[in-house]
């Protein structure tokens, strides 16, 4: 496919990229664990000059963490690595994970990008199918059947391993956690032999083009490889940053770099993809059913299928736009018919600068047992997760099935209520 290169104010004018649906790990700041790496020498004494000022790293920091990458890389030259990726990746997962897995062939480590949920959105399977990015799924279930001594390391890629069901099970294998690189917060203490976790960075994508931008790989306009991994990773960039309008410096320098690369017209038909049937009915109900409070619409869409919890994120993208709305929540149980499990999945988006979706969540519906947060957020998105327990399983009795709904539907809207108006208590919920 022929490269066509577009403006920085074109790109921006793209329809809009969808946001991610899985919550974002938020807490502290992780200390990386970085071995000692060589003193970095000024550009014009340790390499030719570039033509472009965006070419190289921006910070020692990050002149730091890119040489120990490569040095970490060199070691494990000749390897086998899993690179694992969010149950329910998004556009900065998919990329980031498809930039790592090139990085790694230089070193000539062969990888396997894998995830264990589904990738539902429309946009999604568009960057999947279009671009034939390089993925599989890996139902939990089929692990077993799996032969997993062939991997001697395992990279996690816009992610620390909560939000990913097959770490318990790489790990209890015995496969090392070699390479962690994520944008999100810490989340738990992160062991591995190299961690890159930068939460004031806005997207994965961007710290995948900064490696590449300080050498690590030479893209070549020339490889149809290349074109489709830099659309990719403009993508997950265009996604975590909100069409660039989030976007820092050092987004709009990857995107300048990705500008001599990715295919445009590729780009404009994965973000032109139509929402399916069953994404419009979620959308339907979401609209029947919210109530609105304080510029805040709730909606509760009932049961949906474990290949449609995509919908959820959607339909509050849509709901944010009424007006007089400033944060939409959406939230439905659903069903993985693969682990006869029931979740209640949720999506928060706001457009209110002041609201912490992070916080907000995380207030709202606590911890478990473990001490393990039900959902968190980053900038105007937040998700999640509330197992339903021992009420989980499918049923063949409406009756009951719709009562159960009920008792769930009427508990988070409770619970969001009490926030939303904080004067009220709302003792028997909503109907």
């Amino acid at each position: 496919m022929q490269n066509s290169i577009t403006p920085l104010e074109e790109l921006i004018a793209l329809p809009e990229a969808n946001q991610t649906n899985s919550p974002a790990p938020t807490p502290i700041i992780h200390p990386t664990a970085l071995k000692p790496v060589a003193k970095s020498t000024p550009q014009s004494q340790s390499s030719p000059a570039q033509p472009f000022g965006y070419d190289t790293p921006r910070s020692l920091e990050q002149s730091q963490k890119v040489e120990a990458l490569r040095q970490t890389l060199e070691r494990h030259r000749g390897e086998r690595q899993i690179v694992v990726l969010q149950d329910f990746p998004d556009p900065d997962a998919l990329a980031s994970g498809w930039a790592y897995k090139l990085i790694a062939q230089k070193y000539e480590i062969q990888c396997d990008i894998v995830y264990a949920g589904t990738v539902s959105h429309q946009e999604n399977i568009a960057l999947v199918k279009l671009t034939s990015l390089p993925v599989q799924r890996w139902a939990l279930p089929t692990l077993k059947s799996r032969d997993l001594s062939v991997y001697q390391g395992c990279a996690l890629v816009d992610s620390q391993g909560t939000t990913c069901g097959l770490v318990p099970s790489l790990l209890q294998a015995g496969i090392p956690i070699t390479v962690v690189i994520d944008h999100h917060s810490m989340q738990e203490d992160t062991k591995a032999e190299f961690v890159d976790i930068r939460p004031y960075t806005r997207a994965t994508s961007t710290i995948l083009t900064q490696y590449l931008q300080a050498g690590l790989l030479k893209f070549d306009s020339n490889s149809s490889e290349h074109i489709k991994c830099a659309t990719a990773l403009m993508h997950g960039l265009r996604s975590d940053t909100n069409a660039l309008r989030q976007a820092q410096e050092e987004d709009f320098l990857a995107a300048a770099y990705l500008s001599r690369y990715y295919d445009a017209q590729l780009l404009n038909a994965v973000l032109q993809s139509s929402r399916s049937r069953q994404v419009m009915d979620v959308i339907e109900r979401s609209l029947k059913n919210r109530i609105v409070q304080n510029n805040f619409s709730i909606a509760g869409v009932g049961y949906l299928r474990y290949d449609d919890r995509d919908a959820i994120p959607q339909a509050a993208d849509f709901l944010v736009t009424e007006e007089n709305v400033h944060t939409a929540v959406v939230y439905g149980i659903v069903h993985d018919e693969d682990e006869d499990l029931e979740i209640v999945v949720g999506s928060l988006r706001t457009n209110k600068i002041t609201l912490d979706p992070d916080e907000f969540i995380k207030e709202a519906f606590g911890q478990d047992a473990q001490g393990r947060f039900f959902g968190g957020g980053r900038s105007q998105a937040g998700g999640f997760e509330i197992p339903l327990g021992f009420l989980s399983g499918f049923t063949e009795s409406a009756e009951y099935a719709k009562m159960k709904w009920t008792v769930f539907d009427t508990q988070v809207k409770q619970k969001l209520l009490r926030l939303v108006n904080p004067e009220q208590h709302f003792p028997n919920g909503m109907n």
